[in-house]
């Protein structure tokens, strides 16, 4: 039987030589072959919104609903939804600060419309029109509009109304058939993934195509200098302020945690990680167990300090690659749609991704962008993990501090 980290490396050879052998089919310049390619990337796309939408809307109102069932902890919560917001709400401003610094370009024009969705021409709007249009004024509309946005605010309200209704028969039923329903959604996710090998594949070999064809990645090569470079900055700067600030040590705290930080790096995976988080911080950090048995789950789901820079810094690209003006206003709107987005996002494999297709796909953007970045996703989700995990452990450690005062 093989053990989970076999598992992750044979997952990580097999998406690694689909990356290598799409490449080479992109690189032969066959006529058929890039035509069914082009085809099996654009099925890729369309499954990907398909499935991504209400998956996101679920796991936005149970992390509520959850969440809302642990207010009687009283201070113990609140202090690690404080830390939570100001970590999240610093990664997303770093990334905004970054894409502002080394201002990435736009793709050339063809390659935006050989990506370009299927949906209707964007339609410049003022700040005041894009909030409203967020607004629903009836619970179907959202879906069947695809306003991403929408969907999160009735999904939130959801989430809120549950968290708020009285423990009865009635609100039990309800909430094992929305996290009923959402284990099904996963177990499709899961299925999609398996098969994802074929669509790295595809995508990786668009790429070379376009490569072949005198793509100038230099644009490409900007965005990811800003998503990497916002991750490693939040990770050895701006965290280990935050522990400053409460005078605590980083370099202990990142030599308590480190197994939990490496595990997180290698597996992609916060919630597979969680074990080590909790055990590291009770018997290596020291921190009474009340505290890290409650504030890592805790932060498991919701402290996405990775996932809020992608969601952002990658929505501000592709935005402006349709051609949409980045003025101050609709920036700092997405910063916070971003860190919304990150405490709401699914705990799936790539589940930063899907949400960010989706959120593209409700403003009509060119999504098949995002398939540009997915031969090089695996490595940003590395590091993209890393980064969650040693933020939730910088937060056990602030919060272990504060209820020991």
């Amino acid at each position: 039987m093989k053990t989970p980290k076999g598992m992750k490396f044979k997952q990580f050879a097999v998406w690694t030589a689909a990356l290598v052998l799409g490449a080479v089919l992109g690189s032969l310049g066959l006529a058929r072959l890039d035509g069914f390619l082009n085809f099996v990337a654009s099925a890729y796309t369309r499954l990907f919104q398909f499935i991504a939408v209400p998956t996101i809307a679920l796991a936005v109102a149970t992390t509520l609903a959850s969440l809302g069932a642990k207010r009687s902890t009283g201070r113990l919560f609140l202090h690690t939804i404080v830390y939570t917001l100001l970590t999240t709400l610093a990664a997303a401003l770093v990334g905004l600060g970054l894409y502002l610094l080394i201002a990435p370009g736009n793709l050339p024009a063809d390659v935006i419309a050989q990506n370009a969705a299927a949906t209707d021409k964007y339609v410049p709007e003022t700040f005041y029109d894009h909030v409203l249009n967020v607004i629903p004024n009836n619970m179907v509309h959202p879906f069947l509009a695809g306003n991403v946005l929408s969907i999160l605010l009735v999904a939130a309200a959801a989430g809120f109304g549950m968290a708020a209704m009285k423990d009865s028969p009635e609100k039990s039923a309800l909430l094992k058939g929305v996290f009923g329903l959402q284990e099904l959604l996963f177990t499709m996710i899961r299925g999609l993934v398996w098969t994802l090998p074929l669509g790295i594949v595809a995508f990786a070999a668009q790429l070379a195509a376009q490569v072949r064809a005198g793509l100038d990645i230099g644009s490409l090569g900007k965005y990811l200098a800003v998503v990497l470079s916002g991750n490693l900055l939040q990770f050895f700067v701006v965290l280990p302020l935050f522990l400053l600030a409460r005078r605590i040590d980083p370099l202990r705290v990142f030599r308590a945690m480190s197994p939990a930080v490496m595990m997180a790096l290698f597996t992609k995976s916060s919630a597979a990680t969680l074990p080590v988080t909790v055990n590291s911080a009770e018997t290596r950090l020291g921190a009474r167990p009340e505290v890290a048995r409650f504030v890592c789950p805790i932060c498991c789901t919701i402290n996405m300090n990775g996932c809020a820079a992608f969601i952002l810094v990658t929505s501000l690209f592709v935005l402006q690659n349709g051609g949409v003006a980045l003025t101050l206003p609709t920036m700092l709107l997405w910063v916070l749609i971003a860190c919304i987005s990150a405490i709401g996002n699914a705990g799936v494999p790539m589940g930063c991704y899907f949400l960010t297709l989706s959120l593209m796909a409700g403003q009509g953007m060119p999504i098949g962008i995002l398939g540009v970045i997915l031969p090089v996703y695996a490595v940003i989700d590395m590091i993209e993990t890393a980064e969650n995990v040693w933020s939730d452990s910088c937060v056990c450690a602030m919060v272990d501090k504060d209820l020991a005062a």
